[in-house]
């Protein structure tokens, strides 16, 4: 549904995306994540056509975003970190006027579709309040009810929860992953164990480059090195451990506590030995409470690919030293200030 090939955007001397490429597959849920700054909103914005790549080819339903950005524009739904809402428009009023913009014509009555779109999004009882009145997590269903006017293929969402209660997070987070049952989503969030709940597949992006692309067990195994095992089992410690060591492809064994007749241990090996481990254990005639498969955690992968030592950094963003002039909009007369390229992204 998606492809990206050597995608780059630059501003001025500074380099937010740094040729990056990947794919989306039809129907799948992508977690996008990176720290601040690393380039996901300004990807997302070349995406939804938005914002122009200086080089790079986006195509999304076999359409080039060059070629046909208008039909791209009619396939996709986009809901920003901050929705553009109107809040003097009724919930009803600003959905017409987003229908009337897309000039979609629906298969049925525009009452009928419109009320389909609040029923999906949760606002069937507030269609006639002020958009001003309503609360953050209902604004954000107002936005995301704006991107699915017109059934978009695809759904672009940038930190679609940001700043709710947890009551409101899970209503949100229910109501994307229903919508991705139908549509293809790329969802961008810092809530990293909502992207594991909800995403099939991760892309981490840091500093404009994808670090890494897969699902959360791929990555973590991927990130872990050697399997290891965590067990609690009851019985002599001293026993327990000879009969672990002696399981071909063990390597390691390490008792991590011991809370009277039960112990926990954790065994490092070149392989999955959890049925070997079992068995000697059985045969043993120990009491194995618990026996799990470690893995990285969500947040362990995002730490080890996006932290990495300064003069890293360094030596991969090299940052220009040199002070830029850039004009503020909004007054009488432009006025000049001193800026550092990197806050230019925003």
């Amino acid at each position: 549904m998606i492809q990206v090939e050597h995608l780059v955007k630059r501003y001025g001397e500074t380099c937010a995306v740094r040729d990056i490429s990947f794919r989306v597959r039809d129907g799948e849920v992508i977690g996008f994540l990176g720290p601040n700054g690393a380039g996901k909103t300004t990807t997302m914005n070349i995406l939804t056509g938005c914002l122009e790549a200086t080089s790079g080819d986006v195509r999304i339903g076999g359409k080039h975003l060059e070629e046909d950005p208008l039909g791209i524009r009619r396939m996709v739904g986009y809901l920003p970190e901050q929705p553009p809402l109107y809040p003097d428009m009724t919930v009803a009023e600003y959905l017409t006027f987003v229908y009337a913009l897309k000039k979609y014509k629906a298969p049925d009555s525009r009452e009928a579709y419109l009320a389909k779109i609040c029923g999906m999004a949760g606002l069937s009882e507030v269609t006639g309040r002020l958009i001003r009145n309503l609360s953050k997590g209902y604004r954000q269903r107002v936005g995301l009810a704006g991107a699915l006017i017109g059934d978009p293929k695809v759904l672009i969402l940038d930190e679609p929860t940001v700043g709710l209660d947890p009551k409101q997070i899970i209503e949100i987070r229910e109501l994307i992953r229903e919508l991705g049952k139908e549509r293809t989503v790329i969802l961008s969030s810092h809530i990293l164990p909502e992207v594991q709940s909800i995403c099939d597949r991760v892309l981490v992006i840091n500093e404009g480059q994808i670090v890494a692309d897969g699902t959360p067990r791929e990555l973590s195994e991927r990130m872990s090195g050697t399997p290891q095992l965590e067990l609690t089992i009851e019985g002599d410690p001293a026993e327990v451990q000879t009969v672990l060591r002696a399981v071909p492809g063990v390597s390691q064994v390490e008792q991590v506590r011991q809370e009277g007749a039960k112990a926990l241990y954790r065994v490092t090996s070149e392989s999955d030995v959890r049925h070997a481990v079992f068995d000697a254990l059985s045969q043993g005639s120990f009491a194995i409470l618990s026996m799990k498969q470690l893995e990285l955690s969500l947040e362990d992968i995002f730490l080890k690919l996006t932290d990495h030592a300064p003069e890293q950094a360094a030596e991969r963003t090299k940052p220009s030293k040199k002070k830029k002039k850039r004009r503020l909009f909004g007054a009488k007369k432009h006025k000049e200030v001193d800026s550092d390229d990197s806050d230019l992204e925003a």
